[in-house]
């Protein structure tokens, strides 16, 4: 894993890590847990050692980050993040689910995580992708993210639209037949593709017949909407 990725030139190198089913018993979640810390410990040193290979300097190479897991348990949680932090990474990662049974964000074991993480390191929310999630893991301190809901959702015909100019707020738009007459376009605060040329008539049109062009423009707009979030977020 960590060759592959070192092959790739990527600028940030996240370990091997095993990841706790939701619903893991404590026995399990400990089992997950120090598997997670040996293939760290592992990841780690051969991070090194082509990095020593390549002879790339402390600056020039990439960001190393190790995956805290513990499903639900906040004593396993804080042991892992502990741990990990003791191999010495440059960030850490949310493993394991990180959404609880109500669908609700888990936000104590994010504070957790927080709480755990040196002054200096990334935090890296795993699969957090819900715009009011994201939102809130950055009032923790997390700053990388990663998750496939703006092109899963632009698939399903649900584009993000921000509510204001300056807030964090939006809604869902969803393309209906009642739009197919409109020439507004999707937002008019948004720069996209999608939105500086064509209208909602438009894409519902597209959507309609099945052209693929509405799955790419959808897609487009979306991941705008979180570029213009990161930047929100950022200048806040």
């Amino acid at each position: 894993s960590i060759r592959f990725q070192m092959a790739m030139e990527t600028e940030m190198v996240v370990v091997l890590d095993d990841f706790t089913p939701p619903g893991a018993s404590e026995k399990e979640a400990r089992e997950s847990v120090e598997r997670t810390y040996r293939w760290a410990e592992r990841s780690k040193k051969e991070f090194e050692k082509v990095c020593n290979e390549k002879q790339l300097s402390k600056e020039k190479r990439p960001y190393l980050l190790g995956v805290v897991q513990g499903d639900r348990h906040v004593r396993l949680r804080r042991e892992s993040a502990q741990g990990l932090v003791s191999l010495g990474f440059d960030g850490l990662g949310y493993g394991g689910w990180p959404v609880m049974d109500n669908g609700e964000f888990d936000y104590e074991i994010a504070t957790i995580l927080a709480e755990e993480t040196p002054k200096g390191y990334f935090l890296y929310g795993l699969g957090v992708g819900k715009p009011e999630d994201i939102v809130g893991c950055v009032k923790l301190g997390f700053n990388i993210f990663d998750c496939v809901l703006p092109t899963r959702d632009a698939r399903h015909k649900r584009l993000y639209v921000f509510d204001g100019d300056e807030g964090f707020d939006y809604h869902y738009y969803v393309p209906k037949e009642k739009d197919l007459i409109s020439g507004e376009p999707i937002s008019e605060g948004c720069d996209c593709l999608l939105c500086k040329n064509y209208s909602k008539g438009y894409l519902t049109h597209l959507f309609k017949i099945k052209d693929a062009s509405a799955w790419r423009l959808a897609t487009i707009h979306n991941l705008r909407f979180y570029s213009t979030l990161m930047e929100r977020l950022r200048n806040n």
